[in-house]
């Protein structure tokens, strides 16, 4: 049986930019550059960077709104 990755967890809460990265199929520097200008929502736990689990799916919504107005 094969076990899911912890990125697709549903019961996570917070995850790493790496994980984030993962759902939007894209890359740590790229991820890292869309919470530095803020288009990806982030907080700091103590001196960890996290991504709220829901943030890509509301990145990747916004994304697609513009796109449909433009």
């Amino acid at each position: 049986m094969e076990t899911a990755h912890p990125a697709e967890d549903a019961t996570l809460v917070l995850l790493k930019v790496e994980e984030a990265a993962r759902r939007l199929r894209i890359g740590r520097t790229l991820c890292f550059e869309l919470i530095r200008t803020g288009e990806l929502e982030s907080v700091m736990v103590g001196r960890l960077r996290r991504v709220p689990a829901d943030a890509p799916a509301a990145y990747a919504a916004r994304l697609r709104t513009a796109q449909r107005a433009a």
